[in-house]
Order: structure tokens, then sequence, then C-alpha cells
């Protein structure tokens, strides 16, 4: 392989990927041709993919820790009153300053965190202003003074119907779909306790100022659990003997300033610092689905506590998922683990006046909620920052194989003599299992570089031995060595190789390559 020289880190490999994302079709901005608007983004053909890829996964993974974990999905326009009981009419606020010549309008706690280096979250918007005006931070387009920070709702509102106009939102969060659904969903699955709902599906939050790309956007994507439980069994876990000797990689509140992680076992995170096994256990859960499905290296992986200046002011546990991004200057949330109590169902059964509550034997409670939150945009870009790869001759995304857009891409050595019929015939078999590209233009060399850039795993060049003796070339992208295999055992072997059932050293014949693919 060749000599691997050092990626480019920050603005500059924030700038490379965005380069070959726009070139290569995994997202672009949305109605570019119009001039586009900041949080807005469209999926190209390999973004979604890429985006689907991620999806299923969750779905496979989470879904499959409870054989009473189902998906629903919801409409995205919701009335007034869902958001009255949900309380983010009254809360879902950001902190906004706005500049007193050019009125151009920024976070305020983003605007201190840039320019200080130091955390604000929480405070009010007095104490924010008291910031921005001590230590004379102006308008960072034009140089003005700073207006007085307030409050801004971030919910898209709309009227709805021809006549009466009813007020209704765009949902800022997927997570209210399930607690709107919980009545007949209980009732349908027969009563039982502890269940869970997901949904994955859009939101949309109006961002005062929309920044760092792809990552904070006006219109996302959310894949969310609501595990329904009774809070008084928060301390038991069904499968809690396959979890309590897993090690979790939390960063605690009190050591959040020095980044320091503390490795601990689930049994003693329940024992020492009081989380409990519930808890514990979907922690474990999530950091498996990071560390061993989508394959994020450990070092680039921690848990994060919020205290309770940062947390939500129902959540009486909260952990974020923060992976370490060269493109943004550190760890980062993509998913959260929340203890949101009854607060969301509590606050529907006041406002809609409808008896939330169950009865489990001679008990009637409003079920408590577990949270898994992810940011299905946010983990796209993650993958795509942690998995960039260069060498001395290739830029390329070593995505592990089950998040691939294209897992195998075909290539006919000539466009001639039987070789593009061959080809074309290999390509729809394949096509029957794998995701499959088919490229005919250009040198070998080049066709390899193209697909090592959307990160396909493998590559197959059918030339003149294929029409004797039936066999290919297959390449692998991370490695760049060659086997020669049979195509009437091809489907399976790359089944194999996949599924890490099958080295690719020992999945064919070796190849010895040239020195340089272009030579090819």
């Amino acid at each position: 392989m060749p000599e691997e020289k050092k990626s480019p880190k920050g603005p500059n490999k924030s700038d490379t990927i965005m380069t070959i994302a726009a070139k290569r079709g995994f997202f672009y901005p949305s109605a570019e041709i119009y001039g586009a608007k900041a949080g807005f983004w469209t999926y190209g053909h390999m973004g979604t993919r890429l985006k689907h890829n991620w999806e299923n996964l969750w779905r496979k993974y989470f879904l499959g820790l409870s054989k009473i974990y189902f998906e629903i999905e919801d409409c995205n326009i919701l009335p007034k009153k869902v958001f009255e009981g949900s309380g983010h009419l009254a809360h879902f606020n950001d902190p906004m300053t706005e500049c007193s010549k050019c009125h151009f309008r920024f976070r305020a706690d983003q605007l201190i965190e840039d320019g200080m280096h130091t955390n604000v979250g929480g405070l009010t918007p007095e104490a924010l202003t008291k910031i921005l005006e001590d230590n004379k931070m102006l308008c960072p387009r034009c140089g003005s003074a700073l207006m007085p920070v307030k409050m801004f709702n971030m919910m898209f509102e709309m009227k709805v119907g021809a006549i009466s106009e009813d007020t209704m939102y765009l949902r800022p969060e997927s997570a209210q779909s399930p607690y709107l659904a919980f009545k007949r969903e209980f009732e349908a699955l027969r009563k039982k306790i502890p269940f869970g709902l997901a949904v994955v599906g859009r939101a949309f939050r109006n961002e005062i100022s929309p920044r760092q790309g792809f990552f904070r956007l006006r219109e996302f994507t959310q894949a969310e659990l609501q595990i329904f439980f009774d809070p008084d069994k928060i301390n038991e876990a069904e499968h809690w003997d396959t979890v309590k000797n897993y090690k979790l990689r939390l960063c605690l509140a009190k050591d959040l300033k020095e980044g320091k992680i503390t490795e601990i076992s689930c049994e003693d995170a329940n024992r020492d610092l009081k989380i409990p096994k519930f808890y514990a256990y979907n922690m474990a859960k999530v950091q498996q689905f990071y560390l061993s499905i989508i394959k994020i290296p450990a070092e680039k992986f921690r848990l994060r506590e919020l205290d309770e200046k940062e947390r939500a002011f129902y959540n009486k546990l909260h952990f974020d998922v923060e992976l370490n991004m060269d493109t943004l200057g550190g760890f980062k949330e993509v998913a959260g683990v929340h203890y949101r109590t009854n607060h969301d169902l509590g606050g529907h059964q006041e406002c809609s006046k409808e008896n939330l509550e169950v009865v489990i034997g001679d008990k009637r409670f409003i079920p408590h909620v577990l949270e898994l939150s992810f940011g299905v945009d946010r983990n796209v870009w993650a993958v795509m920052d942690l998995f960039y790869r260069e060498d001395a001759e290739r830029t390329m995304f070593a995505f592990p194989t089950i998040l691939s857009p294209v897992e195998v891409a075909v290539f006919p050595l000539v466009n001639k003599d039987n070789i593009p019929a061959y080809s074309e015939l290999l390509y729809e078999n394949l096509g029957k299992e794998f995701h499959v590209f088919y490229d005919d233009t250009a040198s070998i060399g080049r066709r390899y570089r193209r697909q090592d850039e959307i990160g396909t795993p493998f590559g197959i060049t059918v030339d003149y031995d294929s029409l004797n003796d039936n066999t290919i070339t297959l390449r692998e992208r991370d490695s760049m060595k060659q086997v020669r295999v049979n195509v009437d055992v091809l489907p399976e072997t790359l089944r194999k190789v996949k599924e890490g059932k099958l080295e690719f050293e020992k999945a064919g014949t070796p190849v010895v390559a040239k020195a340089k693919e272009e030579e090819n």
C-alpha cells in the first residue's frame, strides 16, 4: 500500500470533503441554481445511499434490542396544541443578538464561545449580554455594536386551511410523535411495559445562523427510539449480564475542561456513579453501535455527561455521544441518551385532557421515557470525516463495507471483443444482491481512483482471460491487493469477505499488480 501522508485537518479537510461530496454526488446546497439558502442541502445519488445505509443499520440494530420495539411514521406538520403540551412554544428558544447597524443576527452563545473559547451553555440572556458588553464584542460582519440578547423560538410556523387557517408547526424534533401515538400503541401492544417506539424522519428548526456546513441544518433527519418504562424498575435491565463488564468511555461533567475519559464498567458505573442499570445498559448498546457496528475508532468516541446547567430541565440524566472530528475541531455531539422522566407524557396529558396513565397490576402511573436520539445527517458527516484517507497516490473514503454507497464496481478492460457484454451480464447478476456500479470510461487506474474516492470497497476487472476461463480480477480498496476469482463463486466470495468470514488474500489466486494501477 502506498505510503500515507498526513491528512489535512480543520477547514482544509472540511473543504476537501465538501469538494468531493459535491463532485461525486454525496450532497450539495439545495436549490443551488437559485443561490441556495443556508441550512438546506440536497443528498445526491451517493449521499442518499450512504444515508439510507446508516439508517438501515440503525433500524436493524436498535429495533433488534427488544421484540417489543417498533417503528412508526408520523406527520411533519402538527397542531399548535402539541407544542403547548410539549413545552416547545415556551422553551424551544436560542439566545439571539442582532447587529445595531447591519442587523445581521447571531447565536449569542456561539459568538461568545467562538471568540472566548469558553462554554456558556445554560446562561440567561442577561448574563450573555453582560459578557458581550464586558468583553466589548462587536458584530463580526461590520464591527458595530451588538444589541441585547433575547430568546428566539426556532419553530417554523404555518397556517393550514383555506378558511380557518389554523396555526400549525413543522415539528422541531421527531420525539413528540411516539408520545402522541403512545396511547394507541400501548393498547395495540397488549399493554406491556417496557416497550419502544422509533421514528426515523424529518425535523425542522429555524436556526438563527446555521454554521459548520453540513453539520447544523434547518431541515434534517433524526433517528429516535423512545422507550417507555416503569420508573420503579429503572435499576433493572433484562440482559444486564451481557453488559455489566463492558467498559463505557465517559467524559464526566467534572472532567470536561481537561477532556479526561473515564473507562468504567457498567457494573462499576451503576455502583460508583449511581447510573441506573436500565440507563447504563442502553449507554452500552449505543457505544457498541458506534464501536462495533459503525467501526468508529474508540479514541474518537466518548459519552459526555451534561450537568444541570446544560441539560434540559426535564432530563434527569443526559449523556451526549460525541465524536472527535478534524473538520469541526474536536468532539461534537451526534447523538444522546436522555432520561426524560414523564415530562412529555405528563405535559400532553395535562394539555389534551386525555388520560395517558397505564395500569400494570395494581399500579397506576404515567410511564417514564428513556430516549436514544441520533442526528442522522450529523452521523453522515461524521463517517465522512472519520473515514477520509489520503496517501501518496489517492484520496478515498475507507467506509466500512456495510456503509459504502457502492459495494462493488465492474470494469471491462476494453470496450470490444465481447468483453463489454460479459461485463454487463456480470453487473446485472451481481446487482441482484449488491449495490454495483458499472464504469467503462478512462483507464482502469482512473476508474479505480474514482471508486476509491466514493468509498467502494471492491473492484472487478473483466479481461480476455475472463472470456476463456470465467475468472475475473477482484481488487480490495484499502490494501489495493488483487486476486483472481471464478465468476461462479464470486457472489459467495464477496458475501464472505464483506461479512468478515473470509480474508481477502484467501478469496482467490493472488495477482501481482503493477507498481501503479494507472499503467494498466
